[in-house]
């Protein structure tokens, strides 16, 4: 049987990934999709971040069976990239 959770995530939770350094560096939010590798795809409002570990994320909201929109505002955007 599949698990539901892996790492305390799970897909379509909303997540924010701080990530140092290499190809994908940078922040990025968006949806998490669980990969049976364990690592995640994150959709994102601009495209798919694909072989993210889930030591760089975090949870900013559980998935509870809506879908969601983000829009962030310019201050926003700011504030999540410090």
């Amino acid at each position: 049987m599949r698990h539901k959770r892996i790492h305390g995530f799970q897909t379509r939770d909303r997540v924010i990934a701080h990530i140092p350094s290499g190809k994908k560096a940078g922040v990025h939010v968006g949806r998490v999709a669980i990969r049976a590798s364990g690592s995640f795809n994150i959709q994102t409002a601009t495209g798919v971040v694909q072989g993210i570990a889930h030591r760089y994320c975090s949870v900013l909201q559980r998935a509870d069976g809506y879908s969601y929109s983000f829009n962030p505002t310019q201050p926003e955007e700011a504030r999540l990239a410090a």
